[in-house]
């Protein structure tokens, strides 16, 4: 048997990790995982309760004069930059999928929606 969490505690691990993204930031990196590419920000809280383990992210303040490049990796961070979360970005099948993942410098980034899911 697979070991699994049920539902309150991947409530409790998906509030955990969001909890501490409050007023932090997202920001995408190059394949390099060095050169950002361009850095977003969240509010104050960062996400809503989580629900069957997901919890999803509030208004997210875009990136308005990115500094540009070929995104692959994104880092969620706490307002203090302590990295808590990598993902993978790109155009389908990725952690973050956005509509291009080719920013030009000073090109507005933006996020329309954002979720974060607590392991099963």
């Amino acid at each position: 048997m697979a070991v699994t969490h049920l539902t309150a505690t991947r409530n409790g691990i998906a509030d955990y990790v969001v909890d501490q993204l409050d007023g932090g930031t997202l920001i995408f990196y190059a394949s390099d995982g060095t050169t950002e590419v361009a850095t977003l920000t969240f509010g104050t809280p960062a996400f809503g309760a989580a629900s069957a383990g997901v919890a999803t992210a509030n208004a997210i303040t875009s990136d308005t004069s990115a500094t540009g490049g070929t995104t692959t990796i994104a880092n969620l961070t706490t307002s203090g930059a302590s990295e808590i979360v990598e993902c993978s970005v790109g155009t389908s099948g990725a952690d973050i999928n956005l509509s291009s993942n080719v920013v030009g410098a000073g090109d507005t980034v933006s996020i329309s929606s954002l979720t974060y899911t607590a392991p099963a």
